[in-house]
């Protein structure tokens, strides 16, 4: 039997869990990803009431729809990056431009996250840490070796709270890859388990789209992290530099086709799923593939359902014969 074929709720949170299950179920979905925000999942509240835990879980009943991990990406931004306006737009309209409320509230928001992924019989968080250097990332002005360091370690100290709580519920945590968090590329990302290296709840959620743009070759870095690999979201990006743009983003909102690259739906960029598959099934992954759908020039309805059918086609397993047998003596 295949990996599940998940859709991850981020991008659809303006709707109610009872229309997103109507709707991932009528688009070709196995399961969901469910967002901690908007109209999804309170994690607070879900790691105290048992009833409103089972409300949920009845509603993915009722559509045949599985959960194996949760989204957290906005709260986990708001651990390890500080006195950023923009973290206004993540935590309760109460704690507005009071950072160090708005870091205690996302940590303890994240423990929280993790009692309610286990009464929901999920398996792992995903999620992103945020960074206390992302604004390092251009070394001028001139940046120090130990003001990095700093950086890492300081991650390091804010999640092993949080991380101490995943443990004691079973679960690991899953780092998305990703421009403004502490590991962004692969380098970054070998540092950041290294940093973590006694910790193994804590390991990657693989996203392609992330990496395509900046030149890293998505399988590459599947394979050589695989065993750190807890989660894996399918998401495409194209990149279409034509001599004006460039791969920062020039300020320029996503989908504007003056843009270097864009996310795209699946099928439609530059990543090779196939090689992804064929890695996934080296390293023996079973957990869900689940669809990111992101791509501002096309309508989310159509595009989720086509990429729903694209995973499905390439979701293959792997062969349980060698063939050479068939002419073995």
């Amino acid at each position: 039997m295949g990996r599940l074929v998940t859709l991850t709720t981020c991008q659809w949170a303006d709707l109610d869990i009872e229309t997103m299950c109507q709707k991932a179920k009528a688009m070709g979905y196995d399961g969901l990803e469910m967002a901690c925000w908007g109209n999804h999942i309170d994690p607070v509240r879900a790691s105290k009431d048992d009833a409103y835990v089972e409300e949920i879980l009845t509603t993915l009943k009722k559509y045949d729809l599985k959960m194996e991990a949760i989204a957290t990406h906005i709260i986990g931004q708001c651990v390890g990056d500080y006195n950023d306006p923009r973290l206004n737009n993540f935590a309760p309209k109460e704690l507005a431009d009071k950072p160090d409320e708005i870091r205690s509230w996302a940590i303890e928001t994240m423990k929280c996250c993790a009692i309610a992924a286990k009464k929901l019989g999920c398996k792992v968080l995903t999620g992103f840490t945020g960074s206390p250097i992302w604004k390092y990332l251009y070394s001028f002005p001139q940046t120090t070796k130990e003001m990095i360091d700093a950086g890492f370690h300081e991650i390091f100290d804010l999640w092993v709270p949080i991380l101490d709580v995943v443990r004691e519920n079973g679960l690991k945590f899953a780092l998305e890859v990703h421009p403004g968090e502490i590991a962004f590329d692969y380098y970054s990302t070998k540092r950041l388990l290294e940093v973590f290296a006694d910790r193994p709840e804590f390991g990657i959620n693989f996203d392609p789209s992330h990496l395509i743009w900046q030149g890293i070759t998505p399988h590459v870095f599947l394979q050589d992290f695989s065993d750190r690999v807890y989660h894996v979201h399918m998401k495409d990006a194209a990149v279409r530099l034509d001599g004006r743009s460039g791969l920062l983003g020039s300020h320029i909102d996503f989908g504007d086709l003056r843009r270097g690259w864009n996310f795209r739906s699946l099928g439609h960029g530059d990543v090779d799923f196939e090689e992804i598959i064929r890695v996934l099934n080296t390293c023996n992954y079973s957990g869900p593939l689940s669809v990111e759908w992101e791509d501002s020039g096309m309508e989310r309805e159509y595009g989720a359902t086509e990429a729903a059918a694209f995973v499905k086609k390439i979701n293959f397993m792997p062969s349980e014969i060698k063939f050479d047998d068939a002419i073995a003596n």
